[in-house]
């Protein structure tokens, strides 16, 4: 099905991405591609897709057969009827007005008849929990909900290749189960990139390993692969099935350090957001109703909730770019969106960096910018396109933007998705960093691991309400039947895997 030979790819005025692969893949196989962020996963799926170099220019060399065909020269619409592709990003992606159309599209493509379209259409749906959207528009979904749809629109045609970039990446971890559950039935043969190694209850049978440098540096059997060279494949970043965040929060909490609610509710002195009966009206629905919450300065307050909660439509009504009933009132707000790319201004890293800190005349906004992207494990990116940029190194460079521009509060909105291990634990270095110079901190995150290593208070939303909110170690560890439960972030059985 796949055949790659010393393949690499370099894009215009870049050092190579992918150097000298070699790969097999046959028909049938699942195979988890694993390397730190920028390695070359995402380019690799986009060279088998015919994207790379059709459609996004590139230098590649050596050879690239997909189906028996040369996925350099082949039509990508050719391509497509044998090989479906999820991209990292379903904002990418997603392109009609419905989720129906979005989902019939590829079948419309291969002239299915209509009959046919719609129960193919109910049936990818229902597999990925998503039969409730089938009459919204895709512009009103939520991240997590857009890649559920986006999944079944890539499955719906059972194609004999699935290329799948990150499909939990924006997930609640109840969905994320789940896709996880249902993609080794799904058929054909398949290349999971994937970061949330814990969530993935069925991973593929083999792994192969890519470097800093592009290069493959493992590939087998995935229990001998993670086992048997577990400390290489971390300090590489690779972010491997571990210690549940169960553990992680009691073990912090324990030491009595500065995460997960150890800091004591009384050192709350300076409130510098409030927000008192909340409501925000979207397409026709109530998505936030009476939500009252009080950001502190010098504490990080977690948000998180099932897909279409309205996790990041809090985070957009606080920042003042929604239009809601109740009142917000407090400092300056700065925002890191959900997508990455929607915030960029500038053509290199380091003027993105710099931007803010040169509008608001900061002293050394050069210097401001070297530090940041230091502490983002971007400076070796300064003068790079942003828009060119793995997805993981964009979510770094949104949050490095937007630390240096001195907020009262920063929102966050999945400030560590696709990240690596490495990059994440900069990420959460970086964040921890700005609440103990005294800034107030709203993070939307999927990740309960992010919430146990870096979160003081915790907000649990459910259907635009908040559900519970209180001391973040109180929260995780009421987990089995507190109401992370009741939200449906945690199975039942969580708690007792985390302990065994």
């Amino acid at each position: 099905m796949i055949e790659t030979s010393a393949l690499g790819v370099a894009y215009p005025g870049r050092a190579p991405v992918l150097r000298d692969l070699t790969l097999r893949v046959d028909a049938g196989e699942r195979v988890l591609l694993l390397g730190p962020s920028g390695s070359g996963k995402s380019t690799l799926l986009r060279v088998l897709a015919g994207v790379v170099p059709q459609l996004v220019d590139a230098d590649v060399s050596g050879r690239v057969l997909v189906a028996g065909q040369d996925a350099t020269t082949t039509d990508p619409a050719t391509l497509a009827r044998d090989v479906g592709t999820l991209t990292q990003n379903p904002a990418d992606q997603l392109c009609l007005p419905s989720v129906e159309e979005e989902v019939a599209f590829p079948l419309e493509n291969r002239a299915w008849p209509r009959e046919r379209i719609e129960q193919a259409v109910a049936h990818a749906l229902a597999r990925v929990g998503a039969t409730h959207l089938r009459h919204r528009r895709t512009a009103e979904l939520s991240g997590g909900e857009g890649q559920r749809v986006a999944l079944a629109a890539t499955l719906a045609a059972a194609p004999e290749l699935l290329l799948l970039d990150e499909p939990t990446a924006l997930l609640d971890p109840a969905a994320a189960r789940e896709v996880g559950r249902l993609l080794r039935p799904a058929g054909g043969a398949q290349v999971l990139v994937e970061h949330r190694l814990d969530e993935v209850v069925d991973l593929p049978d083999r792994t192969v390993v890519l470097d800093d440098d592009g290069r493959l540096v493992a590939d087998g059997p995935t229990r001998e692969v993670l086992h048997d060279e577990a400390g290489r494949w971390h300090a590489l970043g690779v972010r491997l099935p571990g210690a549940p965040w169960t553990a992680r929060a009691t073990r912090r909490t324990t030491a009595g350090s500065t995460a997960a609610g150890s800091r004591d509710v009384g050192t709350r002195t300076t409130r510098v957001l409030r927000a008192r009966g909340l409501g925000v009206r979207r397409g026709g629905r109530d998505v936030l109703m009476g939500v009252d919450l009080d950001v502190h300065a010098g504490r990080v307050t977690a948000v998180v909730g099932l897909n279409g909660s309205g996790k990041s439509t809090l985070l957009l009504a606080l920042a003042g770019l929604l239009p809601y009933t109740g009142g917000v009132e407090g400092g300056s707000v700065g925002l890191v969106f959900q997508q990455p790319e929607q915030q960029f201004l500038t053509r290199t890293v380091a003027d993105e960096v710099a931007w803010g800190p040169r509008r608001a005349r900061m002293p050394d906004p050069e210097g401001l910018a070297r530090r940041a992207l230091a502490a983002a494990a971007l400076e070796h990116l300064a003068d790079h396109d942003p828009f060119r940029l793995s997805g993981g190194q964009q979510r770094r460079l949104s949050v490095a933007a937007a630390a240096v521009c001195g907020h009262d509060v920063l929102l966050a909105d999945e400030p560590t998705f696709g990240q690596d291990g490495r990059t994440t634990a900069a990420t959460v270095a970086l964040l921890r960093s700005l609440a103990d110079e005294g800034r107030g901190l709203v993070v939307v995150t999927h990740d309960l691991a992010l919430v146990a290593d870096l979160a003081d208070d915790l907000v649990v939303l459910a259907d635009g309400r908040v559900l519970a909110h209180g001391p973040a170690a109180d929260l995780l560890s009421a987990a089995p039947h507190g109401p992370l439960r009741t939200a449906g972030l945690v199975p039942a059985d969580d708690h007792a895997q985390a302990h065994a």
